[in-house]
């Protein structure tokens, strides 16, 4: 009999076959260390690696007492994928058979997108789901909101519906990408350059300001020095006049 263990895995607790454990803790561990030299963004790629995961072992083990099996462990990694360059063991991916096993095709998901909107980011999440210009989409609102009217009430009752892509994983799903550790660390890695850019144009943004500032200010002050020069100046000439 093989001793079982209690955990928790991205919020939600598996009880987990002690040998299926020793796998995924190698696995985790593999990963964590793949990310040493490059600490941009690792715990947040890490902790949604893990709630993949839960998720994906969540949809296997349908009763709580139902306990996380090596197999469980070993189709979960194949969906997950070795990334490039990740120094992961080779043995992960492979069971005591020899068989091997193949993720599954990622179909789309249909999401708010909410960080391309205008209202509730219902066209974005419908244009990623279609496969088209976000412009087309919006257009055919516009058209049937005021050509029929239906728009206005069709638009609110998906906003409502709909829920917003707020994690890594519901992102690539919205997008048709598989969810794996490949695309994970390359969507977190994108979010942090996009931030880091709006930051530096906003920085930028204040030191333009500032320095308009600066000039104008400047500006204002040699004029009023100009003129309180020429003002005493002509003082002198008036006096000399007088004289």
């Amino acid at each position: 009999m093989n001793k079982t263990i209690n955990i928790n895995l991205g919020g939600i607790f598996f009880h987990i076959d002690e040998t299926a454990y020793n796998k995924l803790k190698r696995y985790l561990d593999a990963i964590r260390r793949s990310l040493s030299d490059d600490p941009q963004g690792r715990d947040e790629i890490i902790t949604d690696i893990e709630a993949r995961i839960s998720e994906l072992l969540s949809e296997r083990v349908k009763d709580a007492r139902q306990v996380v099996s090596e197999s469980d462990i070993d189709e979960v990694i194949a969906v997950m994928g070795q990334p490039e360059d990740y120094m992961v063991d080779e043995e992960l991916f492979t069971d005591e058979s020899g068989k091997s096993y193949t993720s599954k095709s990622t179909s789309k998901k249909l999401f708010r997108d909410g960080e391309d909107k205008f209202l509730g980011g219902v066209s974005s999440g419908m244009a990623h789901y279609l496969g088209v210009d976000v412009i087309w989409i919006r257009l055919a609102w516009l058209i049937l909101a005021f050509g029929t009217g239906f728009g206005f009430i069709l638009y609110p009752v998906l906003w409502i519906l709909l829920p917003e892509a707020k994690t890594t994983a519901e992102k690539l799903q919205m997008e048709g990408e598989p969810v794996n550790i490949t695309n994970i660390e390359r969507k977190i890695r994108q979010e942090f350059e996009e931030a880091s850019e709006r930051v530096k144009g906003a920085a930028g943004d204040v030191k333009d300001a500032v320095k308009e500032g600066y000039d104008s200010l400047k500006k204002k002050d040699l004029k009023r020095s100009s003129d309180r020069a020429k003002s005493g100046l002509q003082e002198i000439i008036e006096t000399l006049g007088r004289v």
